[in-house]
């Protein structure tokens, strides 16, 4: 793949608790001038990124992050402002808790309640593989393919690890069909991009690359 090819189906992030104005609007032209598949931002800037860059970038971003133990309905309202203000993908932290005390309907009936609030807009869901045992995290491929959302995906980049290439490829094998994986959080290099690409990602989530390219 060559790097423009890459940089297609990376979601160019910016998601720092210090972010500024100024600094998301360099993410939003970079995003635009490399064709990046999205920017990933904060949502409090999203309605103003979406009136800046209006149909020349997807603005992706998070909801219940970076720990997801939000209830439900804070959840959903969150997903239903952002779309409100214009985002076209979001990316939402599912309840770790509640998988950990294998509350499997709980965390399938979140992830449909947002998936609807989505109202058609990709859904990816954060599944922490770095707090996971691999039981957890084949569960989690489970009901994600059950959910109906469009994404699994690998971490929230603020724990205590990202993406790793056995969670990339734990979860092509067990995911169903229509299930797409993001993996985010470490990619530090167009060959680890490579590298996670081959494992089965379809979508990463990165800032590093574009800092590679305008260096």
């Amino acid at each position: 793949m060559t790097k423009k090819d890459i940089l297609k189906i990376v979601d160019h992030t910016l998601l720092a608790q210090t972010s500024i104005w100024e600094e998301i609007k360099e993410i939003l032209d970079d995003g635009i001038k490399f064709e990046t598949a999205s920017a990933c931002i904060p949502p409090s800037f999203v309605k103003r990124a979406k009136e800046y860059v209006r149909e020349s970038l997807s603005i992706c971003t998070v909801i219940g992050f970076p720990n997801g133990y939000n209830t439900i309905d804070v959840k959903v309202f969150e997903t239903e402002e952002a779309i409100r203000n214009g985002a076209d993908e979001i990316d939402m932290v599912i309840n770790i808790g509640n998988l950990k005390e294998k509350k499997y309907d709980s965390i399938l009936n979140e992830i449909k309640s947002i998936h609807k609030a989505c109202n058609g807009k990709l859904l990816k869901v954060i599944i922490e593989t770095c707090l996971l045992t691999e039981e957890e995290k084949i569960k989690m491929c489970e009901i994600v393919t059950e959910s109906g959302a469009e994404y699994i995906k690998t971490s929230t980049g603020f724990s205590i690890s990202g993406a790793t290439l056995e969670d990339v490829s734990l979860m092509k094998k067990y995911v169903g069909k229509n299930v797409k994986i993001k993996a985010a959080g470490g990619i530090s290099s167009f060959e680890d991009a490579e590298k996670f690409i081959e494992a089965g990602a379809n979508r990463l989530g990165t800032s590093r690359l574009i800092k590679i390219m305008k260096s």
